[in-house]
């Protein structure tokens, strides 16, 4: 199958959807790989090095959709016509499940698109799952972020003028971002504390350093292991529990997000104003509102002396290690819809949870009504 690769065009967006190696991966399975130039680029990846390993590079976007047959990218693309109809399309693009206009034009065109980011959470498609790898880099970088706009230290210190007490940091949810969030803030040196309100999350937080805050509420998981949303009784609760322990913290990293909803407010304006000054807030939801009330998304803002930063590019801010684990991923899609042994990855005749899950269009061609599984 001959494969294209799109330069994201997304502001602030950097990846690319497979990197050189994974484009040698492909290769070896028999598919052709056409990159379109400069694709790489933003992530430390010329062109030449696509070229050694085997693949092609095209001038523009509508050489790359004139000569393949299959379209891997991370986000939707803008320029949509160039798309031959049949094609397959990959990357994340749950977005498109919103918009009628993108619904219409994908049934017209009998486009067959699959997003990633409705990847099933069972064991056998781990190697696949982009939200959990995406969630990764955001956590470690959320933390970094925050040692940056933190005006003191994360570790103790004892020195000969006096001995510096640890920062400490606050985590609220401990899905994969926030894992990772509390284990990057644990090796700075950091003393951490993580909430959530599924009390299966206990044993993974406190096997990282962390000190695990829960509230005593009715079973708040869903089937996928996600966090469900509260009634407003228990919002309630969860906001008065929450107060005193987000004014001792310096550093707030929140990642708590419902799929298909907006993000729960977890700090409300009132509990910044009981924030220490200089305190920091890394807002992880502000692409579905924001877990903090005062969080303006893609903006660093500072209220009550407190600095919030709701980042809408922070995984692209490691834009190499991310496009790697992300290209893992896309490779190993292919290679499972390799696996089916299809007539084609559009054929539709299969009831594999994996493929059925992640489809957008369904054998008429329609986009269907699938809700986003945020991490």
């Amino acid at each position: 199958m001959n494969i294209g690769v799109m330069r994201e065009r997304a502001p602030g967006e950097r990846r690319v959807s497979i990197t050189p190696n994974g484009a040698a991966s492909l290769i070896s399975a028999g598919h052709h790989v056409l990159v379109e130039s400069t694709a790489g680029v933003g992530s430390g990846f010329s062109d030449a090095m696509y070229e050694d390993k085997g693949a092609h590079i095209a001038s523009d976007w509508p050489k790359v959709c004139d000569q393949s047959q299959m379209l891997l990218m991370v986000r939707p693309p803008e320029m949509l016509e160039p798309i031959h109809p049949r094609t397959i399309m990959i990357g994340m693009l749950q977005g498109w499940s919103r918009s009628t206009t993108i619904d219409q034009w994908l049934g017209s065109h009998a486009i067959t698109a699959f997003s990633l980011d409705s990847m099933p959470r069972v064991s056998r498609a781990q190697n696949m799952d982009v939200l959990s790898s995406m969630s990764t880099v955001a956590g470690y970088r959320a933390v970094i972020l925050a040692s940056e706009l933190l005006e003191r230290f994360f570790p103790m210190l004892m020195t000969a003028a006096g001995t510096i007490i640890p920062a400490k940091v606050l985590v609220l949810g401990a899905g994969v971002a926030g894992l990772q969030a509390i284990a990057t803030a644990h090796r700075l040196g950091a003393v951490v504390k993580a909430f959530d309100t599924r009390l299966a999350a206990k044993e993974q937080v406190e096997s990282l350093g962390a000190s695990f805050l829960n509230i005593a509420l009715s079973e708040t998981g869903t089937s996928d292991g996600y966090a469900a949303g509260l009634n407003q009784d228990q919002h309630r609760q969860e906001l008065e529990f929450l107060k005193r322990f987000v004014n001792e913290a310096d550093v707030i990293i929140t990642t708590a997000q419902i799929p298909g909803r907006e993000a729960p407010i977890l700090i409300t304006s009132d509990m910044v104003s009981g924030m220490k000054p200089g305190s920091v807030i890394v807002d992880l939801a502000g692409e579905s509102g924001g877990n903090c009330e005062l969080s303006k998304p893609g903006r660093l803002v500072q209220a009550h002396g407190v600095k919030i930063s709701a980042p809408l590019d922070l995984v692209s801010q490691m834009a190499s290690d991310a496009s790697f684990l992300y290209s893992r991923n896309l490779v190993n899609f292919v290679a499972y819809l390799d696996s089916l042994a299809l007539e084609s990855p559009d054929a539709g005749d299969t009831t594999d949870e994996i493929y059925l899950r992640t489809r957008l269009t369904s054998s008429s061609s329609v986009l269907t009504d699938q809700v986003s599984n945020a991490r």
